[in-house]
């Protein structure tokens, strides 16, 4: 009976110590990482190659993610709508919930799937290859050659990302709405571009740049921190995804809560 007693008690204990050692960890990972971004020397041709690969590598996808967006909302919204006969405001409603929201935090998701992960499976490669125990043993720091300009480039190309996202989202809903509900066209983007506010604008903004600073973060750590092992480098890959996904969900959260309260 006192086994099983200290068991129950020791499993949730031992789970908060693991939790709040690896916060700890990620804590002191981020400090590092981010006075490295504001320490000379910087490393700006591969920071520009890392903005490419995840900039231009993920277009694709962010683009497809935003058009199929507009379209359901668009779908969506006409529905609703078409209860209280304003199915003509059509536009207004896209907007806000694209600019505000739905742009901002799918296409994040979607670079944390493409680009967080082939970060966190390149670094936990050189991880378990040693290269990264190479670099220190000849000099190097392995933060500011590796994380940075990874970090950089996730930080900078999402702001970027999620506008693209969001045009492509707004036309997907103007589609719709020019074929299902025959709206005109100068009428929808009207109503589309009343509710693009300065703030909404720099709300959405905003949001995205922190949510490319976390992915940057927690792909880098994933890698870096990897297991050895056969399976390490799926397992740094997966751990990115979900604690980014989650992340972005999290800090969604807490950013519109404070928008709402000082700016919208």
């Amino acid at each position: 009976m006192k086994k099983a007693v200290l068991y129950l008690v020791q499993g949730p204990l031992n789970s908060c110590y693991k939790v709040l050692t690896e916060l700890g960890e990620m804590t002191l990972f981020t400090r590092t990482a981010v006075l490295s971004v504001f320490t000379p020397p910087y490393k700006r041709t591969i920071t520009k190659c890392q903005m490419n690969d995840i900039g231009v590598g993920s277009l694709p996808i962010v683009t497809l993610t935003g058009l199929f967006m507009g379209l359901v909302l668009a779908l969506q919204a006409i529905v609703e709508l078409r209860n209280i006969g304003a199915t003509s405001y059509i536009g207004r409603a896209i907007g806000t919930t694209v600019i505000r929201e739905l742009g901002p935090v799918l296409s994040s998701m979607m670079v944390a799937a493409r680009g967080g992960s082939a970060i966190a499976a390149e670094l936990a490669s050189m991880a378990i290859g040693e290269q990264i125990d190479a670099l220190r043993a000849e000099g190097s720091d392995p933060i500011k050659k590796l994380v940075e300009p990874r970090l950089v480039a996730c930080t900078l190309m999402m702001p970027v990302l999620a506008t693209i996202c969001n045009l492509v989202a707004f036309i997907g809903g103007w589609l719709v709405a020019l074929t299902v509900v025959q709206i005109s066209s100068f009428f929808y983007w009207d109503t589309v571009l009343s509710v693009l506010t300065p703030a909404y604008i720099l709300g959405g903004l905003v949001k995205s740049l922190m949510f490319g600073f976390v992915i940057g973060i927690v792909a880098c750590y994933s890698g870096m921190k990897t297991s050895f092992g056969a399976t390490g480098v799926g397992e740094a890959t997966t751990r990115a995804v979900v604690l980014a996904s989650i992340s972005i969900l999290a800090i969604d959260f807490l950013l519109t809560k404070i928008f709402i309260v000082t700016w919208w």
